[in-house]
Formats: structure tokens, C-alpha cells, sequence
């Protein structure tokens, strides 16, 4: 392999790598006699800025590159081990001698690491009752020699359109939501826009580039009236250019307005609930409607997490917990009933909306996963390890936030599917009860089982039309119960951004987007501090 002339930009070594990577990869691999070798390499460059009651105070533009390698060591035909390596390589991605002797350090790391788990693995066999299918089968590569070009999707280029109009945006929707006037206590809006470029090579020749265009808008609102002080924090955002921001996007499955009439609208929401009273929690049970913006919180921490099959089987149990869905390998709820009729869920990153890509951390390609079919759960989200563990299909569920990181299950774009009834509708049959809106803090068990979360807006329905607004209320459940109790699913599917989804050790914080329906079903309610 040739190096070519150095470049200062971090996005060339996407295209030396295009050209060079696999011979190089192949040379590694036949010279260590590895069984299979995966390279994912990302670059990516950001523009943001931070907005403060109209005036901005902070901004910023960076880059940044690196690299991760997932190597498997055959140990005897039949045990292999696996070893990982990554690490950050910031402008030395431009220089392509020094970047493949960065790259064939961290192969060297990554083999020795396959060495070793190889050699623990075939210990534990020998002392056990054999190799487990999941050791087996780390070996399977994904898609066999795929090439796939995929570029970002965006009118306004994040790479050539400056800080000015990233601060100025920051500045007019924070100046927009203080013109409200003195009600509003605080604003805080901050901005970015990013480009992400992810290439990945393995051993069997597989090429896949992709693009990816963020922007995204968050939002932190304080209001103060006499009776009280509100906070609201939102995010809008897609992948796309600065423009959906600037000018809003109209386009299913996620469309947002404007970033200053977006901040506007919190910042006339918080007013309006810092005058509201306090929910005082009816006693027992009661008839709840939930709308999309509640059930993007709760299809996130009741469904998305607990499918997430390393969660289930047990990897984050210490610190995360584990799923309800499963209990044992033998104890797991696919095939069982644990909803109603009403009640479907699945992730799908082929939708365009925050969670999209079209290929995973492992080369398979991303495609929809149905959790819940009509109240039936049917599948988790998997990685070809836990897929062979489970005796399941991988379904193109593993991504990492950044390239040097362990890649992880995780959600895409999970979502409640919608039902056929009228939002509308699901309310005015309601005699008395709740109309539950907004989400703001989870509150989960250990296995999700149960859970509390807060509502940003609480309204009384009585006799099928909505009463009296309350603040700080939250709803109270049984996760089987409450999806067992659904009577009703709307029409009005749409999904919402989620900015900063965590998990793993070290933390890894994800983009996605969760949603649904509104939903009708029965739950407790829970009051707060005024």
C-alpha cells in the first residue's frame, strides 16, 4: 500500500481507506492467521453555539477521527475469541503513514485480546459441558464483500456553514422565547450541526460509507408566577442540514417547527403551567390517555430498553439492570401475550427520523424489528453474538457513538405502532379521567416491570371533555398491567428526537427517536411539590 500526500482535512482519510483499507486489512489478517477482522473508522466535524436570555455565551466548532477493530482468533476449529481496540486519532487521520502504523498497533492490541479470550474460552469448555453456541458463532462476519455508498442528506452543508449562522439561530429563538416577557425567568438555547462520515471494512471485503447530517435544538425554559416555578428542557431535531432548524421540517414521521417558534411555544407552555395548580392524585385507578409525546418516554424505558438483548441477558444487570421481557434462556416472553390487542411496538431504522441508518456497527443492514404484535411479543434487538445465543436472526441493532468505543444494542427509531381510532375520540368516551401529556423524568424498576413517569401537562377529562390543567402529576404503573389495560390506540403516530439516550461503562450517549400513538388504558396517578 502506497500512503498518499497528508491533508489536514480528517474526512480524507475516509476516502484513502476506501481505496487502501482492504488490502491492508487482508495483508494483517493472512500475516496473523486471523479468522475475521472488522475495521470501522468515523470523522466527524461539529459546529455549535449557547444562547442565554438573548445574548450568546458560548461557541464552538470541532473535529475529531478515530478508529475501532473487532478481531476473532480461531483457537482450534471450533473455540474462537474475540478482541476489540479503539482509539481516537484526531488529525493524524490525515497523514496516512502514520495513520496505518496507528492502525496496525491497535490490530496487534486487538489480536492479543482475541488470543486470550480464545484461550479462556476453550479452559471454560473443557471444564464445562462443552462450547456455548453464542462462543461458536462469534465467528459468523456479516454481510459477505457488501459495497454501499450513502451520503448525508442536507440542503445547508455543516461543513460550510460557519459559526455566524449557528450563533445567530441560537440567539434569535432564545431572544424570541425572553420576549415572552417577564414571566419567563431563564432561557437557555443551544445549537449544533453536524456531519459524521462512518466507513467500515472487514476481512471479506465488504465496503460501507456512511453519511450522516445532524441538527438539532435543545431547549431549557424557566417560568415563575405567583404560584409557582416551571421548568420545561425539549429537543427537536433531524438529519439534516441547519435548515430544519431555520425554516422547520414538515416531513413525517418526526416534523418539528422552527427552532425560535419552538422555544416560543415551551416558553408560553412553562407560563401556563407555572399558574396551573398542583395534581392532587385521585384515589385508585383511573382511565388514563397518554399522548405520543408521554408514550415516547414510555416506549423508550419499557419496550426499547428491556429488547436491547445484552440488557436482557444480563451485561448491564449491575448497573442498568435487566429486562422483563426475560428471566432465563428457557424464561422469556417471546410468543407470550404481554399487552392487548391494541398494543404493537418495534424498531425500524429505515424510517427517516433520528435513529436512521442503514447498515450497523457489524455491516448487517438495519431493518425493522417487531417487539410487540398486537399484544404478542416477538423479538429483541440483537447482535450476531446475542443472536446466536438466543437462536435468533441478527437484525442490524448494534451501533457505538463513536468509532473507538465497543459497539452496543441499541435502540433506533422505536415507536408504539398507531392504531385506526381518532385521538379525539379516545378521549370523548372517556366519562372521567386523565389526559396525560408531555414527558419529563422516568422513574423504572430494576427490570422494568413498573415504572413512574412524570407528565408535563395533566388535564381532568369529564364527560369525555377535557377539564381543569394541572403540573407535576405522574402516572403510575404495572408495565404488564398497563399495556394488558389498553383499550384504544389513535391514529396520530409521530416520533420525537431523543438527544442523549445512555448507556454502557464507559457511557455512551446515543442519538434516536422514540414515539407512538395516543394510547387509552388505566394507571394511578401521582402528585408533586407545588
Amino acid at each position: 500500500m502506497k500512503p498518499t500526500m497528508e491533508s489536514t482535512d480528517v474526512f480524507a482519510a475516509i476516502e484513502f481507506l476506501k481505496t487502501e483499507g482492504l488490502n491492508w486489512l487482508a495483508a494483517i489478517v493472512k500475516r496473523r492467521r486471523a479468522a475475521h477482522a472488522e475495521l470501522r473508522f468515523e470523522a466527524t466535524f461539529r459546529v455549535s453555539a449557547q444562547a442565554e436570555d438573548g445574548i450568546v455565551r458560548r461557541s464552538a466548532e470541532s473535529e475529531n477521527a478515530g478508529f475501532g477493530l473487532n478481531v476473532l482468533h480461531n483457537r482450534d476449529q471450533r473455540v474462537f475469541g474475540r478482541g476489540q481496540y479503539g482509539a481516537m486519532v484526531g488529525r493524524l487521520a490525515g497523514r496516512p503513514q502514520q495513520l496505518l502504523t496507528a492502525l496496525s498497533g491497535g490490530f496487534e492490541e486487538a489480536y492479543e485480546r482475541a488470543a486470550i479470550d480464545a484461550t479462556e474460552r476453550k479452559r471454560r469448555s473443557v471444564l464445562g459441558s462443552g462450547t456455548s453456541r453464542g462462543s461458536i458463532d462469534l465467528a459468523e462476519p456479516g454481510p459477505r464483500a457488501v459495497r454501499a455508498e450513502l451520503p448525508a442528506v442536507f440542503r445547508l452543508d455543516p461543513l460550510v456553514v460557519g459559526g455566524k449562522a449557528v450563533r445567530e439561530l441560537s440567539r434569535h429563538a432564545s431572544a424570541s422565547a425572553a420576549g415572552l416577557g417577564c414571566s419567563i425567568a431563564f432561557n437557555s438555547i443551544s445549537v449544533l450541526t453536524e456531519l459524521r462520515h462512518e466507513l467500515f471494512l472487514d476481512s471479506e471485503g465488504t465496503v460501507i460509507s456512511q453519511a450522516f447530517a445532524f441538527s438539532q435544538g435543545d431547549c431549557y425554559v424557566v417560568a415563575q408566577a405567583s404560584s409557582g416555578v416551571q421548568e420545561i428542557y425539549d429537543t427537536i431535531g433531524q438529519q439534516r442540514g441547519l435548515e430544519c432548524l431555520l425554516q422547520g421540517w414538515a416531513e413525517g414521521p418526526m416534523p418539528n417547527p422552527d427552532l425560535a417558534t419552538f422555544a416560543t411555544s415551551l416558553g408560553k407552555e412553562a407560563t401556563e403551567l407555572a399558574r396551573a395548580p398542583v395534581l392532587k392524585p385521585p384515589q385508585g385507578e383511573v382511565t388514563v390517555v397518554t399522548d405520543p409525546h408521554f408514550n415516547a418516554l414510555l416506549v423508550h424505558e419499557i419496550v426499547g430498553h428491556p429488547c436491547e438483548a445484552d440488557r436482557a441477558l444480563k451485561s448491564e444487570a449491575a448497573y442498568a439492570g435487566r429486562s422483563w421481557f426475560l428471566r432465563s434462556l428457557k424464561d422469556n416472553a417471546v410468543g407470550q401475550v404481554v399487552g392487548s390487542r391494541f398494543v404493537s411496538a418495534c424498531s425500524d431504522p429505515t424510517l427517516p427520523a433520528y435513529g436512521h441508518y442503514c447498515y450497523d456497527a457489524e455491516g448487517v443492514p438495519g431493518q425493522r424489528a417487531v417487539h410487540i404484535e398486537r399484544g404478542v411479543f416477538r423479538d429483541f434487538l440483537h447482535s450476531r453474538a446475542t443472536a446466536a445465543v438466543l437462536g435468533a436472526r441478527a437484525n442490524g441493532s448494534v451501533r457505538a457513538t463513536e468509532a473507538w468505543f465497543v459497539p452496543l444494542i441499541r435502540m433506533s427509531n422505536t415507536f408504539f405502532m398507531a392504531g385506526e381510532q381518532k385521538p379525539e375520540d379516545l378521549i370523548s368516551e372517556v366519562d372521567r379521567g386523565f389526559y396525560v401529556c408531555g414527558h419529563m423524568i422516568p422513574s423504572i424498576a430494576e427490570s422494568r416491570e413498573n415504572f413512574r413517569i412524570s407528565a408535563r401537562r395533566v388535564y381532568e377529562i369529564d364527560h369525555g371533555r377535557l377539564g381543569r390543567l394541572y403540573r407535576s402529576g405522574s402516572l403510575v404503573a404495572d408495565s404488564k398491567r398497563f399495556f394488558l389495560n389498553v383499550d384504544g390506540a389513535g391514529n396520530d403516530l409521530r416520533l420525537f428526537a431523543i438527544p442523549n439516550c445512555g448507556k454502557g461503562q464507559p457511557m455512551q450517549v446515543k442519538r434516536m427517536s422514540n414515539g407512538g400513538p395516543t394510547l387509552r388504558s388505566r394507571g394511578f396517578l401521582a402528585g408533586g411539590r407545588p
